[in-house]
């Protein structure tokens, strides 16, 4: 930690983190549940997740600055992994406000929706993979018995299902199949309440660092 930086400073800036983290995935755990979006309609079904993708970009934009403030040495596997993280945050951003004005239906949903939701999963996933490799020193090293260790972990696993979800989503509007809407629905909420179990557990790692003197 650059000791430059008060060590409650860190402190409030992580908690807001982990609380946007956990707005942001919330938002995207509830809006694929079938019940819910014909409880409150495709516009405001839709309008939930661009406000979670909101939430996912301001937090993330904290992560990315807080990695940069708290360290003078050069550019590491975490501060590579959540500026990456911060711009796929941006495609979510452009999916869902696209989605807003388009349906499953349009001919232009494939080119304005899908493409930028499968930039944001290609970055999540790159950034899931850095920070995993920060942690356990290997893609293939087994976790080990960390708190960090168990936040890289879970949100590598809510990284690959936003994955599957943006890979399946693709033949949607082409197909209408009902099995491939399950899946995309399916892996987009297993993603979230990955990433808010990630969020969650910031909240006792934040509770652990040093108090200023």
């Amino acid at each position: 930690m650059d000791l430059s930086m008060p060590a409650s400073r860190h402190s409030r800036t992580t908690w807001w983190i982990a609380a946007l983290f956990a707005a942001g995935s919330t938002c995207f755990l509830v809006a694929p549940i079938p019940a819910f979006a014909q409880l409150v309609g495709p516009g405001v079904d839709g309008l939930v997740f661009f406000v979670g993708s909101l939430f996912f970009t301001t937090a993330a934009g904290l992560q990315w600055w807080d990695t940069k403030l708290l360290s003078a040495e050069p550019p590491r596997l975490d501060r590579w992994s959540s500026g990456v993280q911060f711009v796929g945050t941006l495609f979510f951003n452009a999916t869902t406000f696209r989605a807003l004005q388009l349906g499953f239906d349009s001919p232009d949903y494939d080119r304005l929706v899908w493409r930028p939701d499968a930039f944001g999963s290609i970055c999540f996933l790159i950034s899931g993979y850095l920070a995993y490799v920060q942690v356990t020193g290997h893609l293939l090293s087994l976790p080990r018995r960390t708190l960090e260790s168990a936040i890289a972990t879970v949100n590598l696993l809510g990284c690959l299902a936003f994955g599957a979800s943006a890979a399946a989503s693709y033949v949607i509007p082409a197909a209408g199949d009902e099995l491939n809407a399950t899946v995309v629905n399916s892996c987009t909420a297993l993603g979230a309440l990955c990433f808010l179990i990630g969020a969650l557990l910031l909240f006792p790692q934040r509770a652990r660092e040093p108090r200023p003197v």
